[in-house]
């Protein structure tokens, strides 16, 4: 009896080492496969990053008479309209009144201004493209810039999902017709909605219709 236990306990210990083994075994090969793909993933993406900064390197080189500017944030930049007169630009809780249009590094639109339609933003506290969020801060007012974006800080790998593909570097135009902090925007639409609300209580002048004897006078 005493043997027989020794035998079972003796068993059930080469099952839980051998399963434990197994499970060490299966695990390893995912552990690696992950480090693989990710030094994969990578250098494909290294290799896009500099492919695309080839494309807009090739369209500065075409228009040699553009000056354009490096961004530390991985864009380049040039002005079609600038105000030197001006040193303030948009910063964090600011809301910057622009409109802008995208299109690729040929030229072809994908959406124009009208589309777009003048747009309200927040800055740095709305969710919009990166490159547009960090372009829009070093604009100032009445200013009108082409930004160059790779993809990266565009819409990346999955584009938008309607016009704009995957890994699609932007030329992205924008023009920023104005900005002000945050109070002094609160305050002006509290100030037009209590205009809008006297408005709508104050009656309205009758008009008066000439009597009929009055319009035959007219008519004689």
């Amino acid at each position: 009896m005493k043997a027989i236990r020794i035998i079972i306990v003796c068993c059930l210990f080469y099952i839980s080492f051998s399963a434990c083994k197994q499970h060490q075994d299966a695990r390893r090969p995912v552990s690696r496969a992950s480090g693989v793909f990710m030094k994969k993933s990578v250098e494909r993406n290294k290799k896009l990053i500099a492919t695309e900064e080839d494309r807009i390197e090739a369209v500065m080189k075409k228009n040699p008479n553009i000056s354009y500017f490096a961004s530390t944030k991985g864009y380049w930049y040039s002005y079609e309209t600038r105000n030197t007169s001006d040193t303030l630009t948009p910063k964090k809780g600011d809301v910057a009144f622009f409109n802008y249009e995208l299109k690729d590094l040929e030229g072809n639109v994908f959406y124009t201004e009208v589309e777009l339609r003048p747009q309200v933003y927040r800055v740095d506290k709305q969710e919009i493209m990166t490159g547009l969020r960090e372009g829009i801060k070093l604009m100032r007012k009445n200013e009108r810039v082409n930004f160059l974006f790779p993809s990266h800080i565009a819409y990346g790998y999955h584009g938008d999902n309607k016009e704009i593909g995957p890994n699609q570097p932007l030329i992205c135009t924008v023009t920023l017709n104005d900005f002000k902090s945050e109070a002094a925007y609160r305050k002006e639409l509290e100030q037009k909605a209590s205009f809008n609300s006297d408005s709508i209580k104050k009656p309205q002048r009758a008009i008066l219709k000439p009597k009929p004897a009055i319009q035959d006078s007219l008519q004689q």
